[in-house]
C-alpha cells in the first residue's frame, strides 16, 4: 500500500471511505465495550498510531533489556500476528514461527521471556505465575482488555501519521487525537537520525515526554559489499536505506507480503535470482526461515539520542 505513506490520499481513494467510517464505528464500539483487568503487576504497552513500519519491535526490545539489566523480570505478552497456532503458549528459542509469529520468536530467542495468545489478560496471568514482576504487552495501543501503567506511543520520524486517514484508506489505526485517552504515556520517536517530518510536531504538540532514536546494525560490516535483499515487512524501503548507509551496494531485492512465511520453492528461487551475490535479509524475516544456507541477516540495535532522562522518569514512576 504504497499510496498510504504519501503526503495526501490519492482521489480515487475516496472509494474507501465507506470503509473508513466503518473502521472508525468499529474501533469505537470495541474500546467501549471493553472492561479492562488489572494485572496485579505493571504494565507497559508498546504500540503505535499506525499500521507497522514504526520501529515498535525494537523498542520493545530495548525496554525488555532495560529491564533486565534493572534487576527486573519482564515478560512480553503478544498476540503472534501470522502464526498458524491458536494455542497460547510460552514462546522457546526453538519454537517455530508458524506456531509462535516472527516477532515473540524474535524475543525468544534475544533472551526475553515471551508469551503468545489471543488473550493478553489470561497471558498476563500465566506470566505473573511464572514469576514476571513487569509486562510488556507488545502492539498495544489498540489493546484495551489490560489496564496499563504506561503507554510508549512509537512513530516513524520521518514519515509518522503517512497519509493522515484511517485504514484501509490510509495507514492509521487511529487519529492522533484518539491519544489524549492515554493516561500516562512517552512519545518515542524512531529514525531521528534522517530528517524530520513536518507532521512530527503534530504528535510532540500533544504533550508527552519523548525519546529520539535511531537505529545502528549490530556485528555487520557491510562496506563494499553486494548484496540482494529480501523481506517480508511492512516498509522494506527502510531496510535498502539502512542497507546503503552501511556502505553495501545493492545487486537486486523481492520484497513479499508482511509476515510472509518463505517456502522451500521460493528460496531457491532468491538462491537462483541472487547469482552468487550475498543474500541478506532482517533479523525478524530470519526467524521465518526453515532452510538458512547462505543467507545473512541483518540485527539491529536501538540507540537513543535524546530523551535518557524522560524514558527512565517514566519507568521510575511506575516500577
Amino acid at each position: 500500500m504504497t499510496f498510504w505513506w504519501r503526503t495526501e490520499p490519492p482521489l480515487w481513494s475516496l472509494l474507501l471511505w465507506p470503509l473508513e467510517a466503518g473502521y472508525r464505528a468499529g474501533a469505537a464500539l470495541h474500546r467501549l465495550g471493553t472492561r479492562p483487568s488489572r494485572a496485579g503487576v505493571p504494565v507497559i504497552s508498546v504500540g503505535n498510531l499506525t499500521v507497522g513500519g514504526s520501529g515498535k519491535t525494537p523498542v520493545a526490545m530495548h525496554l525488555a533489556a532495560r529491564l533486565l539489566a534493572a534487576g527486573r523480570k519482564p515478560a512480553i505478552l503478544s498476540r503472534g500476528y501470522g502464526r498458524q497456532s491458536r494455542e497460547s503458549m510460552l514462546v522457546r528459542a526453538d519454537s517455530s514461527a508458524s506456531e509462535a509469529g516472527d516477532e515473540p520468536l524474535l524475543f525468544a530467542r534475544r533472551g526475553f521471556m515471551t508469551w503468545v495468545g489471543k488473550s493478553r489478560a489470561r497471558l498476563a496471568r500465566r506470566a505473573v505465575e511464572q514469576g514476571a514482576d513487569v509486562l510488556l504487552l507488545d502492539d498495544g495501543l489498540q489493546h484495551h482488555a489490560l489496564e496499563r501503567d504506561l503507554d510508549v506511543i512509537v512513530a516513524d520520524a520521518t514519515n509518522p501519521l503517512g497519509n493522515g486517514a484511517l485504514l484501509p484508506r490510509g495507514p492509521l489505526r487511529e487519529r492522533p487525537e484518539a491519544l489524549r485517552r492515554v493516561r500516562r504515556g512517552l512519545l518515542w520517536l524512531t529514525r531521528c537520525d534522517l530528517p524530520r517530518h513536518p507532521r512530527t510536531a503534530e504528535l510532540l504538540s500533544l504533550g508527552f515526554p519523548s525519546v529520539e532514536s535511531a537505529v545502528e546494525a549490530r556485528a555487520a560490516d557491510l562496506r563494499g559489499k553486494r548484496v540482494f535483499l529480501f523481506a517480508a515487512i511492512a516498509r522494506p524501503e527502510r531496510f535498502v536505506e539502512t542497507v546503503l548507509v552501511l556502505g553495501a551496494s545493492v545487486a537486486g531485492e523481492r520484497w513479499f507480503r508482511d509476515h510472509h512465511l518463505f517456502t522451500a520453492a521460493e528460496l531457491t528461487a532468491l538462491r537462483r535470482d541472487a547469482a552468487g551475490v550475498q543474500l541478506l535479509t532482517t533479523e525478524k524475516d530470519f526467524v521465518r526461515l526453515a532452510d538458512a544456507a547462505g543467507i545473512a541477516q541483518l540485527p539491529i540495535e536501538l540507540k537513543i539520542l535524546r530523551g535518557e532522562d524522560a524514558l527512565e522518569k517514566a519507568l521510575r514512576e511506575i516500577l
